[in-house]
């Protein structure tokens, strides 16, 4: 009776081990459940765009962003220059010219458009990025209404571009004439905005003066080719450039 007694005990505590096992066996997720559970969160990175949403133009291919050295054109100009942009006292550095709509081959200009005046409000927002009226007023009337935007989205778009460029730091401001090669003016734009393609910038000067910087951009205002513009860069060996005034 005793080993009887054992015999019952020992097949009773294994079939309760049993059934514990199948109870852990029913509690225990599958293997694609386990790896479901053991895996990250989210495998996938967000995608988060480098622009700013811009309002997109239309009628036309893509933009060049004009930049001026604003010392050079008063310096050339001299009497004949704005005076609003020049008066001493005014350190302007590298100014925007103007953002003007482009065909692959040519530009469109003078558009019609009921917005024909710029108006003061709006000249005040820009003054420190394009230090003239007369320059707003003439570059909406001439490059702006070809943009297939309203005034308002034109301008944005514009500061949009321009803070999308960087600028080298070694222009920033000059504090005495400075004699260099354009293509060294070139390579610095090229170093400090990575993705600009070489052939879709252009350094512009007249016969002494470096004079502006021209940078083709999309709608959106990301980086690109434009040869025509390309063609047109300044093909002097050396070129001034006369310091920031002022300041």
């Amino acid at each position: 009776m005793p080993l009887a007694r054992e015999r019952r005990r020992h097949f009773g505590a294994a079939v309760l081990c049993l059934a514990a096992l199948v109870a852990i066996a029913g509690c225990k997720p599958s293997g694609d459940s386990q790896q479901a559970a053991n895996a990250p969160a989210s495998t996938a990175t967000p995608t988060t765009s480098s622009q700013p949403a811009v309002a997109l133009g239309k009628g036309f291919d893509f933009y060049v962003l004009s930049l001026s050295w604003s010392p050079s054109y008063c310096e050339a100009e001299g009497g004949d220059a704005n005076r609003q942009q020049c008066a001493m006292g005014r350190p302007y550095a590298f100014v925007v010219h103007g953002l003007w709509p482009q065909y692959e081959r040519g530009y469109p200009q003078d558009c019609r458009t009921n917005q024909r005046d710029v108006p003061n409000d709006t000249l005040r927002t820009l003054y420190d990025i394009m230090p003239a009226s007369g320059l707003i007023r003439h570059e909406w009337r001439k490059h702006g209404s070809c943009a297939g935007l309203s005034q308002d989205d034109y301008f944005k778009v514009l500061r949009a571009a321009r803070e999308r460029v960087k600028i080298p730091a070694e222009f920033n401001r000059l504090d005495g004439y400075r004699t260099l090669d354009p293509d060294d003016a070139e390579r610095a734009f090229l170093k400090v905005n990575q993705s600009l393609p070489a052939d879709g910038i252009a350094v512009t000067c007249d016969r002494r003066y470096l004079r502006e910087v021209r940078i083709c951009m999309n709608k959106d205002l990301s980086f690109r080719s434009c040869d025509e513009v390309d063609r047109d860069s300044c093909r002097r060996d050396k070129v001034v450039m006369p310091p920031v005034r002022g300041g």
